[in-house]
């Protein structure tokens, strides 16, 4: 993965299912060329869904979100990646799950609706999703990007089920991609891997290692989520200059902050600050979490789905002077060890896990799951941005700025507004790792 790609994140999630030895009804050839396996159903692009299911989905996500984080936050060092990509890959692997796999799976995951409304409550997520950004600007001077993708590999010949391809096609809009990885593991992985390279614009290559699909892998899901977007207010370049971050330990290290005087969503609570940077087109937003000097440990602990929810209905304009670091964090996880546990024991088990909705047999088993995530932040913004805080800055009370100083180590979050969902975490120990 490169890291010269400035002002943008992306995520990708890939999962393995690999059938037992011996597993029968595979008819195979030598091509590596990819086929497609589709439902003759159509997506559902106006999927009816009660309101009171979104909320329960939010939330059970959420929940997953920060279970995950106190499970990957064990490591040193920065961290970042994406709940909701992880989400949406296992939702589509759930659709084939059945009995204490799929009940298993449904705890780890803090999903508590029935799976005829949990597909189509995804589905209605990832529409509105699709929707945001229209008009905003990028970071690069192009639009706005907020693209995810999901493919999902399976071997040819294999039997897979027409009410597992009908649910994908109808919620996830992703039709079975047919590869020989029986016959040509090898090629199979390339071809994967350029996909992969072309959703996320070149910039992750060679995702999947040798040796990680072999002769009984029987499908592969991947999703990719890109993001790139304008702040609503950038930072000016020429206000960028060197200053100290204070780490865990108390040494410090000089790296560039950058600064900017404007009305920013504020709250402060017990040991912690918390500051909300929109970005262009004011849909999704940066949640900075700021905690107090000597509290950081003591914050991340107690760090929740519910705890996150208070505070974003804390928050209220505020006139500021903000300072904070550029940061770019990589991150890569395997996730197999932190599913099980979560609860996700079945799954991974050849000969328990029970994915009968699949294919109608028990021959398949998860064999490897793997996150990539990456970020980097600066000072990039746009000139009809700044033109919507003149008018925020307007219509305040002109009092003394508050200065708040991001100096020290911080968790973020990228955020859909409107639904709540949470489509990156990170946090920042030393931005200039």
């Amino acid at each position: 993965m490169q890291k010269t790609l400035r002002g943008v994140s992306f995520a990708l999630f890939w999962l393995v299912l690999t059938g037992c030895a011996g597993a029968t009804g595979i008819q195979s050839d030598q091509s590596s060329a990819v086929g497609l396996v589709k439902s003759q159903q159509l997506r559902i692009t106006a999927p009816s869904v009660a309101p009171a299911d979104l909320t329960t989905l939010s939330a059970g996500n959420s929940a997953f979100a920060f279970d995950l984080y106190r499970a990957l936050s064990q490591r040193d060092g920065n961290l970042f990646y994406s709940p909701y990509s992880i989400s949406l890959a296992l939702a589509m692997t759930y659709a084939g799950a059945r009995g204490e796999t799929a009940q298993q799976m449904a705890s780890a995951l803090h999903w508590t609706l029935a799976p005829e409304r949990l597909h189509p409550a995804f589905n209605w997520l990832d529409l509105q999703l699709a929707q945001r950004g229209q008009g905003a600007k990028g970071k690069d001077g192009q639009g706005f990007r907020l693209n995810i993708v999901n493919a999902i590999w399976g071997q040819r010949g294999y039997p897979f089920l027409p009410d597992f391809l009908d649910t994908l096609a109808e919620n996830y809009g992703a039709g079975l991609r047919v590869l020989d990885f029986q016959m040509a593991a090898e090629p199979a992985r390339v071809t994967i891997n350029n996909w992969v390279d072309e959703q996320t614009e070149g910039k992750i290559k060679n995702l999947i290692p040798p040796g990680a699909i072999d002769a009984l892998t029987r499908l592969v899901l991947t999703n990719a989520i890109y993001f790139n977007a304008a702040w609503a207010q950038s930072f000016d370049k020429n206000a960028t200059v060197d200053g100290a971050f204070t780490l865990l330990d108390g040494r410090q290290v000089n790296v560039p902050m950058m600064r900017q005087t404007e009305s920013f969503n504020y709250a402060k609570g017990n040991g912690y600050q918390a500051i909300e940077l929109p970005y262009d087109g004011r849909q999704l937003s940066m949640l900075i979490l700021l905690p107090d000097a000597g509290q950081f440990d003591t914050f991340e602990a107690s760090l929740n789905a519910v705890q996150i929810d208070a505070i974003v209905k804390a928050l209220s304009p505020r006139q500021m002077t903000l300072s904070m670091p550029r940061f770019k964090i990589e991150s890569s996880f395997g996730l197999d060890e932190t599913l099980r546990d979560l609860g996700m024991r079945d799954a991974f088990l050849p000969g328990t896990a029970d994915f009968s909705g699949m294919t109608g047999n028990h021959d398949l088993f998860i064999g490897a799951v793997i996150h990539k995530a990456f970020v980097s932040v600066d000072e990039a913004g746009t000139e009809a941005a700044a033109a919507t805080a003149v008018i925020m800055r307007a219509s305040a009370m002109p009092v003394e700025p508050l200065k708040v100083n991001v100096d020290r180590p911080f968790v973020f979050l990228i955020r859909d507004i409107e639904t709540g969902t949470i489509l990156f975490v990170g946090r920042v120990l030393n931005p200039g790792a």
